[in-house]
């Protein structure tokens, strides 16, 4: 469960203010709205990679408002991807495991079963700089659920996917929150990947987040 009430923050000369809304647990939210509304600093507020002036931000009934980013339960996939060039896929996959300092025959089951999820075995060893963009994508993907989060934000995952591709990718996001069940945040300006994957619309205009 996502819930936000309150929140107040500012990016650059913009201000988002008083921003109030929910997901309950379990479902798929999508987030729309006009280019420059906010959107991208909404998702970067929650998960706490950008400092909020004021408002609170609840995971599954926990304040999380003060938390650093590592201990908020989020998982994140900005719209880039930010995939180290330095790492290939499986060390991807085990990044967020290794930072929460567990063990490595964990890790290693862990990208194994990512890797099967997602229909990346082919790809563990492989340098990201060698990846297509919809691969790319699953890896980022793997990268934050890794940890199994409570919460998976999603910045226009899909943006830089080709036509032949995208239909692929809904196939994959459905089946990896159904399969997970985790609560997911999906920001969009696709009117046909909003209808294809969202159960709850959003829409972000100069009077808040409401219902769309």
């Amino acid at each position: 469960m996502i819930e936000v009430k309150g929140l107040t923050v500012r990016a650059g000369k913009h201000e988002l203010r008083n921003i109030t809304f929910g997901v309950p647990s379990g479902r798929y939210a999508i987030l729309k709205g006009k280019t420059g509304q906010g959107k991208t600093t909404i998702l970067e507020s929650l998960c706490g990679l950008r400092k909020i002036e004021r408002g609170t931000i609840c995971v599954d009934g926990q304040d999380v408002t003060d938390a650093s980013p590592g201990a908020r339960g989020i998982g994140y996939v900005p719209q880039d991807g930010a995939l180290f060039t330095n790492l290939n896929v499986r060390e991807h996959l085990a990044f967020s495991l290794r930072l929460r300092k567990q063990a490595n025959a964990i890790i290693e089951k862990r990208c194994l079963e990512l890797a099967s999820l997602l229909k990346i075995e082919h790809l563990l060893d492989r340098s990201v700089r060698n990846l297509s963009g919809g691969e790319a994508q699953r890896v980022a993907l793997g990268r934050a659920i890794s940890f199994h989060p409570k919460v998976l934000l999603l910045d226009e995952p899909l943006s830089a996917i080709d036509e032949d591709t995208r239909g692929e990718m809904y196939d994959l996001l459905r089946m990896v929150q159904k399969t997970t069940g985790v609560t997911t945040l999906h920001v969009t300006h696709s009117r046909e990947e909003a209808e294809s994957l969202g159960d709850i619309h959003l829409f972000l205009d100069n009077n808040g987040i409401h219902l769309s």
